[in-house]
């Protein structure tokens, strides 16, 4: 039983211990930790004990936390299998368990433990994958934008376009892999066979949301360099400089069509005129 003293020591002066935060936040720990203790003061109503009733609830919060992850990173589930994917889930969950409500900002760090896990080292891509997954879930969340229409660029003189700086759609990702996990996700997520290509090659990738579906493409890395140069507001003739340096032979105009298509941008701007 806590005593008076023992509440003033937690700054809880309220009779029931787990309306304190100290209270709270040994009941929220014990949730994902099976070997915890009862939380001190839970009682059932006629004031027993709840061992068996709290372990159930521990039961179905770790189940639900395991398959949103799953939900989250479906590639890396299916390429490691349901046991494996439960066992590493439940532990990357009690070393790093929600700290917010909405369940789509859990496994922010998944990535980084996946490529520290030592069960998984066979299988070096899987940090890579769990990154791409990521990327997509959180392009998936952004905030919406009206994508460019690039019939606006119609009125601006041939001899002023290197000029041109593009305001990048909050929705856009790019990203650069030393695995090809934009290989692995999308064939995993088209059912298409996972064999025929090595996938310790490095890859890179364009992720936007044009519309309400997420779009994964493969880049190569002079196109990455070119996208990632105006996705950091560097203006048109220098980016396709950067790039070109990598690739003389750079599709500039198909590349810059694909990124108006695949919806990249949401303004631009020449000189010192105002966002169109």
């Amino acid at each position: 039983m806590i005593t008076s003293q023992h509440k003033a020591r937690s700054g809880c002066a309220m009779a029931d211990p787990l309306s304190c935060k100290t209270g709270q936040a040994a009941f929220a720990t014990g949730l994902v930790d099976p070997e915890a203790t009862l939380p001190v003061g839970l009682r059932s109503p006629s004031g027993g004990p709840m061992h068996r009733r709290y372990a159930v609830y521990r039961n179905n919060v770790t189940a639900s936390l395991i398959e949103a992850l799953g939900a989250i990173f479906p590639t890396v589930r299916n390429l490691v299998g349901e046991t494996f994917f439960g066992g590493m889930a439940a532990l990357y969950l009690r070393a790093h368990p929600p700290t917010s409500p909405l369940l789509f900002t859990y496994g922010a760090t998944f990535a980084d433990f996946i490529a520290d896990f030592a069960p998984a080292s066979d299988l070096p891509y899987l940090a890579d994958v769990a990154r791409l997954e990521r990327l997509w879930l959180d392009c998936y969340h952004e905030a919406d934008a009206a994508p460019l229409d690039p019939a606006a660029l119609g009125g601006i003189p041939a001899d002023l376009l290197p000029r041109l700086r593009f305001a990048p759609h909050p929705a856009l990702r790019i990203a650069e892999f030393r695995f090809s996990a934009v290989s692995i996700v999308s064939r995993d997520r088209s059912r298409s066979p996972l064999d025929g290509f090595d996938p310790s090659v490095p890859e890179w990738v364009l992720i936007t949301r044009p519309d309400c579906d997420v779009e994964i493409r493969h880049l190569d890395r002079a196109a990455a360099c070119l996208f990632g140069a105006l996705a950091d507001g560097a203006p048109l003739g220098e980016a396709s400089s950067r790039a070109m340096a990598i690739d003389p032979a750079l599709p500039l105009a198909g590349l810059l069509q694909m990124a108006f298509e695949a919806g990249c941008f949401q303004s631009f701007i020449l000189h010192e005129e105002q966002d169109r």
